[in-house]
């Protein structure tokens, strides 16, 4: 036997947890109205029953001492004949005599008769007595009956009314508890979600200022917070002014301390701008005097020959940085770039060509389009992105490691790939790997001093240019990714 299932839209959109506050408050005032509406309308439907019920009780007491007086007169008198004492409406009368019906009459729906055999059995039970009860009679529905001995004692006098009033009323006034009922449901429910959407209208403005503060980019550069609450939402005295107001100090708070970060990175910045264009010069020079007095022709001891090579090499490797770290803080800074096609078929060429000549170890691979494919931008500057992605491939992987180089149309944009078969980069470097100063550990071993800005080049110039740098690793496969826009 098959399983029915439910369907998964239908279940999550019953399921009150994901409905909003609106939905829940408005289905709270209906749920409360209806329990409300219930029970107040069950009450007064049980109460005005047995108000009646009494009534009737008391009309059926009265008729029954009409029938049965102390003066034995009543319908037994006559056989049977004539009208109900106190009649004119809808009742019922048997006497009897020693358990033997003497005389009985009804009167129903404006016409009189006797009652038949089975519908007097109905009246025979031991149960009736003073106080009136409710009997099913076959053909005629319930009545409230009582019996006593008339006033000579030998003879019981029964007498009823039908329920029948009782019953249309108790009917029409369902009637009109279910119709008010659905009516007021339909007002509440309406004008519920009219007077709750209004009420939230603060909290939806509320709302939309910080979901207007998320999609700012925060992360970087000056950041000016010029959203706020409305100051018609601020009001402590209610609960949504009190959130407003909360939500407007947080964002001084945080607009300040956005502040206090930028002035700092821009010092910073500023710093080592200011820092490695003064260096450029006293690196020079060493580099200059280290050269000089290598080309000295009377003899030096062999230290000094071994200590002036090493100042040389360290000069160009400290030259190499500050160069870097002016251009990270140029990019920084915002500094244009040069706006030219650049043809990066054939940029990649002389740039793999470059790097066959300084590692002979690697084999080093393109793989381009038939035809040239050409990007706007600074020439310079992606001439150094290729050398640095094909560098990183060099120093962080072994001797006779598979580089190949490739370029691509993708959409809007242009992909160039630098993939190795090395080892890879470890899984808890790869989300940092393009932060500066960030080195590999012994996964990828450094064949060469690395000063870790290589890559941070390489993410700096893509995003300068409008593009973004992505990164797959695994043991055998690393590529990095520079997609520029075509």
């Amino acid at each position: 036997m098959s399983t029915p299932t439910t369907d998964p839209s239908l279940r999550s959109r019953l399921d009150p947890t994901g409905w909003s506050l609106s939905s829940k408050l408005v289905a709270a005032v209906v749920g409360l109205f209806l329990v409300i509406t219930v029970s107040t309308s069950t009450f007064t439907v049980l109460s005005l029953r047995d108000h009646l019920v009494d009534q009737m009780d008391q009309d059926v007491t009265s008729l029954l001492a009409r029938a049965g007086g102390p003066r034995g007169s009543g319908p037994g008198g006559g056989g049977g004949g004539g009208p109900i004492p106190g009649g004119g409406g809808e009742s019922l009368l048997v006497v009897l005599r020693d358990g033997e019906v003497v005389a009985n009459r009804v009167e129903y729906d404006r016409t009189s008769g006797e009652l038949t055999a089975a519908q007097l059995t109905s009246l025979r039970g031991d149960d009736l007595g003073a106080s009136p009860r409710t009997v099913e009679i076959e053909g005629l529905g319930e009545y409230r009956v009582a019996a006593a001995r008339d006033a000579d004692g030998d003879r019981v006098v029964v007498a009823g009314l039908p329920m029948s009033g009782i019953s249309r009323i108790l009917d029409a006034v369902l009637g009109l508890v279910v119709s008010t009922t659905i009516v007021g449901l339909a007002l509440v429910t309406l004008g519920g979600q009219w007077l709750i959407r209004r009420g939230l209208q603060p909290l939806h403005r509320v709302a939309q200022t910080a979901t207007q503060v998320s999609r700012l980019r925060l992360d970087s550069g000056d950041v000016a917070l010029a959203q706020r609450v409305p100051v018609a939402d601020t009001d402590p005295r209610t609960e949504v002014g009190q959130v407003g107001l909360a939500l407007n100090n947080l964002l001084d708070n945080v607009e300040g301390a956005l502040r206090s970060r930028h002035e700092s990175e821009t010092r910073v910045r500023q710093f080592v701008a200011d820092a490695s264009h003064e260096l450029r010069t006293p690196l020079a020079s060493i580099r200059g005097y280290a050269e000089l007095s290598r080309r000295e022709t009377d003899p030096v001891p062999p230290t000094v020959a071994h200590a002036l090579t090493r100042v040389e090499s360290e000069s160009l490797r400290m030259q190499g940085l500050v160069e870097d770290l002016l251009l990270l803080a140029r990019l920084d800074a915002g500094r244009p770039l040069d706006r030219e096609p650049v043809d990066l078929t054939l940029l990649a060429m002389d740039v793999v060509s470059d790097a066959h000549a300084a590692s002979s170890s690697h084999r080093f691979e393109l793989d381009l389009p038939d035809e040239p494919v050409e990007v706007t931008g600074d020439r310079a500057r992606l001439h150094q992105v290729v050398a640095n992605l094909l560098a990183n491939a060099r120093t962080h992987t072994p001797a006779g490691t598979r580089v190949v180089t490739s370029l691509r149309r993708e959409e809007q944009w242009v992909r160039l790939s630098v993939v190795d078969d090395g080892p890879g980069v470890p899984e808890e470097l790869q989300e940092n790997v393009f932060d500066r100063f960030t080195r590999g550990d012994e996964s990828r071993n450094r064949a060469q001093g690395s000063t870790g800005l290589g890559l941070s080049i390489v993410a700096a110039v893509a995003t300068s240019h409008g593009g973004r740098v992505e990164l797959t690793s695994s043991p055998g496969r690393t590529e990095f990714s520079v997609l520029l826009p075509a």
